[in-house]
């Protein structure tokens, strides 16, 4: 009875169900930085990894087509899962609004050193 009383007096319902969370996810790769959106981000079981799944890209229903973003969505094209190492990452945010999926070069600034990875020779 109570709950029903509740209920009138609440204009929103009490438990609504929540839109899928969107992560934005930076993390670094061979000397680039990797800004990309994805839908489920956990620890794996391969000890010091993270794994991204079901990644998401913008539609395109726009006219205008960013080239960072078509490179990464080539570069992931038919990727199920990535294993990102823990130290690569940069930042993990959820966020409400899918954004704009980027690759940008990756600049030592300031006092702050990046943890050594090695890098390829080309």
């Amino acid at each position: 009875m109570m709950r029903a009383i509740f209920n009138r007096m609440c204009p929103t319902p009490i438990m609504s169900k929540r839109e899928p969370a969107i992560y934005k996810v930076i993390f670094l790769n061979q000397g680039q930085v990797f800004e990309m959106y994805a839908k489920q981000i956990f620890q794996s079981d391969l000890w010091g990894f993270l794994e991204i799944e079901e990644f998401v890209f913008g539609e395109r229903t726009q006219m205008v087509v960013d080239p960072s973003e078509e490179k990464l969505k080539a570069q992931f094209e038919g990727v199920i899962r990535s294993f990102v190492p823990m130290h690569s990452i940069v930042r993990i945010d959820e966020v409400e609004r899918l954004g704009t999926a980027k690759i940008s070069e990756a600049k030592i600034t300031g006092n702050v050193m990046p943890f050594p990875m090695p890098m390829p020779d080309k």
